[in-house]
């Protein structure tokens, strides 16, 4: 259990009005001035208009996250399809992208670990997630996933850079060690790496806030699609383009699929919960996400024989990853803002069941 400044906010009471005595009543008269006659019901209260809930708090706690989980979110994509590109690359011995996308994946977990521990704000709270193993819990996986990652993503490149350095690494005894965990550690990042970046997407789905628990049918997915294009989006800007052609397919793949299930992401989804991801901010990224991601796999597919359209398609595509993933983080905390977003999905829920005959599982007014 964590506790917050929000925890200790209690709003204050307002004091009741008191009523104006209205001398021209009659004591026992059961009329009211100013409308009914007393022979019908007459409604008690004005029509309610959603404009805020109890107390001017939200119906749904927003989560209090930032730029630096819309990073982690990024880098966790960018890590693990990296690793999964250099798998590929070492079984076919395209060196220099083995080596160019072991130590992207190295990177990209080391940042992203340093963007969740901050956002945690006490770094022991990382450590303390692994006090157990809960499969039930995306959050509690998550940490396990990215744990055993960036261990075998880190003995893997670690074996590259020891090369690079001509074996100069101060490692001794552990030279001989490193060289024969090398190729299982990387298959194991690999298998590793669509976890990594598709648990994320589980992760905001499981959550009460309406945009990302109506994404739960396909938001993993996107988050997997999201990951190939920024992997191979990096893969071809490090990498010569004599090597990108396992790069290259993993992109144009990436990219199909991400335009398929951002199309896929709103379908089941009520137009209200369903708005944040088309408005503001949030839809205006999306919309450029789409246009590099359509770009970017053109270039990936056709282009990147030449190495400047190779660096350009691959910004694309990378930026297009971020853009996807940050723009659903605020979407998703962009509905928890407006009661509408959470009301009205549940009434159509509940008007369907009602429609279906099933009224045993919900609270009916009968009237």
């Amino acid at each position: 259990m964590t506790l917050s400044d929000f925890d200790a906010y209690r709003p204050e009471h307002q004091t009741r009005r008191k009523k104006k005595r209205d001398n021209n009543r009659r004591p026992g008269s059961g009329r009211r001035r100013g409308g009914g006659d007393g022979g019908r019901e007459m409604p008690m209260v004005d029509d309610v208009e959603f404009s805020d809930s109890y107390y001017g708090r939200h119906i749904v706690k927003a989560p209090p996250w930032d730029y630096k989980i819309s990073a982690y979110l990024f880098l966790g994509g960018l890590a693990g399809g990296s690793a999964m590109l250099a798998a590929g690359a070492d079984a076919i011995g395209f060196t220099k992208l083995r080596r160019n996308t072991r130590l992207t994946a190295l990177a990209a977990t080391i940042a992203g670990t340093g963007f969740l521990i901050v956002d945690l704000g006490r770094p022991e709270r990382f450590h303390h997630m692994m006090r157990t193993f809960k499969p039930s819990s995306p959050m509690n996986m998550g940490t396990w996933i990215l744990a055993s990652f960036g261990t075998t993503a880190g003995v893997a490149a670690a074996t590259d850079i020891d090369r690079m350095t001509g074996e100069k690494l101060p490692i001794g005894i552990l030279r001989p060690i490193s060289r024969a965990l090398e190729k299982p550690s990387g298959t194991l990042a690999a298998v590793l790496g669509a976890p990594l970046a598709s648990y994320t997407g589980a992760l905001l789905a499981d959550t009460a806030v309406p945009t990302w628990n109506a994404g739960k049918e396909n938001l993993s997915y996107l988050f997997v699609s999201s990951a190939a294009m920024a992997s191979s989006g990096a893969a071809l800007i490090t990498t010569p383009t004599a090597e990108t052609r396992p790069a290259r397919a993993f992109a144009a793949i990436g990219a199909a699929s991400e335009l398929y299930f951002s199309e896929k992401l709103t379908e089941p989804m009520h137009p209200a919960e369903a708005e944040p991801l088309k408005t503001g901010k949030p839809g205006q990224r999306l919309r450029w996400a789409k246009r590099l991601t359509i770009a970017g796999g053109i270039g990936a597919a056709l282009l990147s024989g030449n190495r400047i359209a190779a660096v350009a398609s691959g910004a694309a595509l990378a930026t297009a990853s971020f853009l996807t993933r940050s723009a659903i983080m605020d979407a998703g905390i962009n509905s928890t803002k407006d009661p509408r977003h959470v009301v009205e999905p549940q009434k159509a829920r509940l008007e369907a069941r009602r429609a279906q005959g099933i009224v045993d599982d919900s609270i009916v007014t009968v009237g």
